[in-house]
């Protein structure tokens, strides 16, 4: 199991490096759009008219990317002031019950994010905008990226059935 998660968490690292690099094209494109709206280095050109879309889809594409190591390395929102100050015994049944309502939560966003995929895909839906994308193309992330997190929520649970009695040690940012 150990190696297992070893692999996973690289796959995760490496989605994380992605939402990096598309976080970096993200900011040239910006960068460039506001350089030809205010510098008139090509004649004719007003900035970059799909900066605004593509950086919409930017962001939530790194979301997606980032989500599932965020939530392995414990860099999400996690307010834990309960948990430290009940019974031990009640804040770890209580990390069970999260992590329960987490993988229910991730099982289903993932389980209609494939059925809203499919059914883009099966009526060749498009975003039509400044740029033309299939809907699919926007909607397929959501499900990968709840599978991944919903993988991500076992692997926290084998964590704390392998720890002591008591909160959540590992996967936290602030103590």
């Amino acid at each position: 199991m150990q190696r297992l998660a070893e692999l996973y968490g690289r796959l995760l690292t490496g989605l994380a490096l992605v939402g990096c690099a598309v976080l970096l094209l993200m900011m040239l494109v910006i960068c460039v759009d506001v350089l030809l709206r205010n510098l008139r280095i090509v004649p004719g050109m007003l900035g970059v008219p799909w900066a605004n879309e593509a950086t919409e889809y930017a962001l939530y594409f790194i979301t997606m990317l980032v989500a599932p190591w965020l939530l392995r390395r414990g860099l999400h929102i996690r307010v834990d002031v309960l948990l430290r100050v009940m019974p031990r015994r009640l804040a770890w049944y209580c990390e069970w019950a999260v992590d329960l309502i987490a993988l229910l939560c991730c099982g289903v966003i993932a389980y209609y994010g494939v059925k809203a995929a499919l059914s883009s895909h099966a009526i060749d839906g498009m975003v039509v905008k400044v740029l033309s994308v299939p809907e699919w193309w926007l909607l397929a992330p959501l499900p990968a990226a709840f599978a991944l997190l919903a993988i991500e929520v076992l692997f926290r649970m084998h964590r704390l059935a392998a720890a002591p009695c008591g909160p959540r040690t590992d996967a936290v940012s602030a103590a």
